[in-house]
Parts: C-alpha cells; sequence; structure tokens
C-alpha cells in the first residue's frame, strides 16, 4: 500500500467519523429543543402555582409548602445546561480532523509536494482548514450549536471531492512550480474557512431573527425549538461579521499574491481569466458586506444575506468555474 492509498483510507475514515459527529449534533439540537420546552413549560408551571397561592391567601405558599413540599423548588429551579452530546460530536470532530490531517499529509507525501495542486486536493485542504478553524474558534466561543451545520456541510463537501474529483498523482505543470502555489492557495483555503462560519452563522442568525420576531409577537409556533438555547440575532450578527472580516484579510492577501504569481507566470498581473475575475468578484462581495456594515448601518436579515451570498459565490468559483469554464487558471485535474 502506498501512500496515496493510505491516504484515501484515512480520508474514507475521517468522512466515516465525520459523520457519527454529524448525528452526535443533530442529537445535541434535540436535546436542546427538548430542554427549551422543559423550561417553558416550567415556567408556566411556576407562574400557575403561584397564582393558586395567591387565590387561596397564601401569597405563594402552596407553591413553597403545598404537596409537593420544599423540595419541589428545588425541582423547578432551571437546572445547569450541560450538553453532552455536543461535546460527544466535538470529540469526535476532533478525531476525524487528525485522520483528516494524515490523510492530507501522506497525500503530500506520495506527490512529493505540497497537497492542493487540483480541485480534490484543494477540497481535502480546504474542508480540514474549515474544521481546524471551528475547533479552534470553540476555544474562545462556545459555537457547538454549528456543529450541525459545520459537519454537514464538510461531509457533503469531502465526500463530494472524494468520490467525483480524486485523480492519480501526476507531475505539477509549469506554471504551478512555484512557491506561490504554497502561500497563495493556502490562504485563499484559509480565507475559505471562515467565511464558511460567517455563512453558517449568518444562516442561524437568519432562522433566529425570525424566532425572536414570533416570540415578541406572542406567536404560538415560533419555529425550531433549540433556537431559544442559541445566542441572540444579534450576538450571531457580531460573530459572522468577525469570521468574515478574518476572511476577507485572508482574501485581499490572496488576490494581491495570485496578481504577484500571475506576472511571474504569464508576464502580467492581470488578465481578466475567469478564475481572476470570480476571485475578484468574491472580493468585492465581502468589501461590500464589510463597508455596508460598518458605514451604511446594514444589519440584520440584510448583512446576512450578503454573507450567504458571498460564500455562495466561493462555492460556485471553486465547482462551476473549475469544471465547466476554461482558462489559464482552471487546474481541475479532472479530464
Amino acid at each position: 500500500m502506498n501512500f496515496d492509498s493510505m491516504s484515501i483510507l484515512t480520508i474514507w475514515t475521517a468522512i466515516a467519523i465525520y459523520a457519527a459527529a454529524f448525528i452526535a449534533y443533530a442529537l445535541d439540537l434535540g436535546k436542546r429543543s427538548q430542554a427549551a420546552t422543559d423550561a417553558k413549560f416550567g415556567a408556566a408551571d411556576v407562574v400557575q402555582r403561584e397564582l393558586v397561592g395567591a387565590a387561596v391567601g397564601g401569597s405563594g405558599s402552596l407553591a413553597a409548602s403545598g404537596p409537593s413540599g420544599p423540595g419541589r423548588a428545588g425541582v423547578d429551579a432551571p437546572a445547569p445546561q450541560r450538553f453532552v452530546m455536543a461535546r460527544i460530536g466535538t470529540a469526535l470532530a476532533t478525531l476525524g480532523f487528525l485522520f483528516h490531517l494524515a490523510g492530507d499529509v501522506l497525500r503530500g507525501l506520495a506527490a512529493g509536494r505540497v497537497p492542493w495542486s487540483n480541485m480534490y486536493e484543494f477540497a481535502m485542504t480546504g474542508t480540514m482548514l474549515i474544521i481546524a478553524v471551528y475547533l479552534v474558534a470553540n476555544i474562545w466561543f462556545d459555537l457547538k450549536y454549528l456543529g450541525t451545520f459545520i459537519l454537514g456541510l464538510v461531509v457533503v463537501l469531502l465526500g463530494g471531492a472524494a468520490t467525483g474529483f480524486y485523480v492519480q498523482v501526476v507531475p505539477l505543470s509549469d506554471p504551478l512550480k512555484s512557491v506561490w502555489l504554497v502561500i497563495h492557495v493556502f490562504v485563499a483555503s484559509l480565507g475559505t474557512a471562515f467565511f464558511a462560519l460567517a455563512f453558517a452563522l449568518s444562516v442561524f442568525q437568519l432562522l433566529q431573527t425570525r424566532h425572536e420576531a414570533k416570540v415578541l409577537a406572542g406567536a404560538e409556533k415560533t419555529g425550531p425549538r433549540f433556537l431559544a438555547t442559541l445566542p441572540s440575532s444579534e450576538r450571531l450578527e457580531g460573530l459572522a461579521y468577525r469570521f468574515a472580516t478574518i476572511g476577507f484579510i485572508f482574501w485581499t492577501f490572496t488576490l494581491i499574491a495570485g496578481a504577484i504569481w500571475a506576472n511571474d507566470a504569464w508576464g502580467r498581473y492581470w488578465g481578466f481569466d475567469t478564475k481572476e475575475t470570480w476571485t475578484f468578484i468574491i472580493w468585492v462581495l465581502y468589501a461590500g458586506y464589510i463597508h455596508a456594515r460598518a458605514t451604511r448601518g446594514w444589519r440584520g436579515s440584510r448583512s446576512a444575506w450578503l454573507a450567504i451570498v458571498g460564500f455562495s459565490a466561493v462555492l460556485f468559483n471553486f465547482t462551476i468555474v473549475n469544471m465547466f469554464f476554461k482558462g489559464l487558471h482552471v487546474y481541475s485535474g479532472l479530464s
């Protein structure tokens, strides 16, 4: 078994572990929904017993010393929420990341170069960085509620790449034989990872905004119950803006480094090649998102949709542009 075969095996192992993590995170959302329901009916029960106590003239004494006794108050007190399944999901995601990293390294050893010169390798490295950024971000922010979304996205992207984009290791073409392959593509992958987190947070922001509006209106059905255990839409928006800003910084460097590399390879900084154009379009979308939110007061749903459109353009650039458009930058490796 050579390095490439070992890489394939470890990548599929990582996909299986990521799928298990996805299930654990999905169960966590179910637990969150149940916790939200229990809290809602628990609060209603407390109010009802207080009203009964006031009606009998006990000023709530029935709630404190009625049939359920003093211990009842302890039962009604909200218990700290542990969300054990979220921790299991994170542990599985970490284990999957280690196999993913091993698969990436083994592919590099098989090729004798950095493993991101075609669509398969870029997807393998890019999804690995999405998981890495997600796990590191959890050190400072509790983002485990994004686990289902992030792990589901990675399973689809990595599984799709492993089945549809895989190519044998081949020598690099001349334009790719440059130090900029190491820098330019890695930074682009890292920027994409931060955009992915901003995308996930923006989706949850839209759901939370709708949930909060229904709660304020007193609606009986307010959407998925687990939203009651998540941060506010304003908090989600603030986090999405932070991650998108970091991603934008990396993407700006990607654009500049790409121009320098193009001059080294083809003797011009810019030629309106398909890949160059779409990279610039993505830059403009995120620049517009950051500028509109910072100076024009574009907050709430409008800013969330801009972040979603921006990441959709990133996926379009990676898949459709690489597979169906012709140009100097198209290195899918697919025949």
